[in-house]
């Protein structure tokens, strides 16, 4: 996703914790990180990048996130302020009528207020920072750039139609040094803006009442996160294969295509999930399907943004999966069929071989997973270098002492979300 900047400025990521509060006059005031002394360009120009700061047991990045969507708030809800400012947001509009709450806000919080005046947005030192344009008509859509290259930040509120006219802009700035907003009244509305044409606008101003609404957006820029991360896959050896008998296997196919090393992340326990790979490779028996996993029974767990995971039984069009490759890196894709068939299954174990100091013995833990016993359905295989050439392992021509790989993570999950309490499970 790529968007322009109005300047070159450096942009600084807010870590999305509570900030911190003191006591003053007995009031509760909560405070940002930074010095008031900070100027209102820099803080204009803040955003939240879809990037993480990686645990040991999550997604490690791969880099900085280099593109960043710029999000402003509009609304008159103190408890939204609150939440905003608490996930790195702290540019808000105001009409011109609102300067009083302006003033009551700027005493209990570091913001920088906005204000809409004269057909345009203002900064508190009375700077022009943007034009706001409603646009109704493809007349309307033509003024957006003729008009203002030289401000630099364009804020639209579109009044009737959302995606083609926000595609036209993303077409028509492109190349150009003017960002351009979108008023967007949900979440939902946000997401189609900074996706229009893939690359999307520059940002959005959220326009609500609503707390839900700014931490509904805040977790779509979580769940876009993962795509500019990696995750670590562990080798794992095969240690049993055998066949089990029958069972409802699930494919679940997706609204993407994948490439050869691609495929899901699934397993019978959450503590390690084998990537199984899609059946995008050429047979002399099938046709390849790019789009599709054949992934394993109902009961498998397979891995969902937001590092959460869910059954394959739960998975329905219109729901989220994380594509990974033999390399770890993500993306995330959109469930548009779900087929459930009885058909035969064939059992795979594998065990990852480390060395725990405080036994100083192996951990010989067992991973395992359920999958239809098919030509078509593969594991992916451990890579050499940059080379790929090799890239899954039939699950007909599995071995035992054949690598492939595994996702290790936590065991215990409440609700697909990972938890601290002890479990075992066989």
């Amino acid at each position: 996703m790529a968007s322009v900047s109005s300047a070159s400025v450096p942009l600084v990521r807010i870590p999305s914790q509570l900030p911190c509060f003191r006591l003053n006059h007995g009031k509760v005031h909560f405070l940002s990180r930074y010095s008031k002394t900070k100027t209102t360009h820099l803080s204009i120009n803040s955003s939240v990048r879809m990037c993480s700061v990686a645990a040991s047991d999550s997604p490690v990045s791969t880099a900085l996130y280099e593109q960043s969507k710029r999000v402003w708030i509009w609304t008159e809800n103190s408890q939204v302020m609150t939440a905003a400012v608490e996930r790195g947001w702290n540019t808000f509009i105001f009409s011109s009528q609102n300067q009083g709450l302006v003033n009551e806000w700027s005493s209990i919080a570091f913001i920088d207020p906005l204000i809409i005046k004269e057909g345009g947005i203002f900064d508190s030192a009375g700077k022009r920072v943007a034009t706001i344009f409603e646009v109704s008509t493809p007349a309307d859509l033509k003024k957006v750039q003729s008009e203002d290259e030289h401000t630099g930040n364009v804020v639209i509120d579109l009044l009737d139609w959302q995606v083609i006219p926000a595609e036209n802009i993303v077409a028509e700035l492109q190349g150009s040094q003017t960002t351009a907003f979108a008023v967007s009244k949900s979440p939902a509305e946000a997401q189609l803006f900074l996706e229009a044409l893939e690359h999307g606008l520059g940002g959005v101003v959220l326009k609500a009442e609503d707390v839900k609404a700014v931490l509904d957006l805040k977790e779509y820029f979580d769940r876009r996160n993962e795509v500019h991360n990696r995750l670590s896959l562990s080798k794992a050896t095969v240690t049993q294969v055998h066949a089990v008998g029958m069972g409802d296997r699930v494919c679940v196919d997706l609204c993407s295509l994948m490439r050869p090393g691609e495929g899901l992340l699934v397993g019978s326990f959450a503590r390690g999930l084998f990537l199984v790979h899609s059946e995008c490779l050429e047979s002399n028996y099938i046709a390849s399907r790019p789009f599709r996993v054949n992934a394993g029974p109902v009961h498998t767990y397979v891995a969902v943004p937001g590092g959460k995971t869910s059954y394959l039984s739960e998975l329905k069009a219109g729901k989220e999966v994380i594509v990974v490759d033999q390399k770890g890196k993500l993306k995330t894709a959109i469930v548009g069929r779900v087929k459930i068939e009885t058909r035969p299954l064939i059992l795979v174990e594998a065990k990852y071989w480390t060395l725990l100091p405080q036994r100083d013995a192996n951990d010989q833990t067992v991973y395992s997973i359920l999958l239809q016993n098919a030509e078509t359905v593969a594991l992916v295989c451990t890579h050499k270098g940059n080379t790929m050439q090799k890239t899954a392992i039939p699950v007909t021509s599995l071995k035992v002492g054949d690598e492939v790989l595994l996702r290790l993570q936590g065991a215990a999950r409440h609700t697909g979300i990972e938890i601290q309490e002890f479990i075992l499970e066989n």
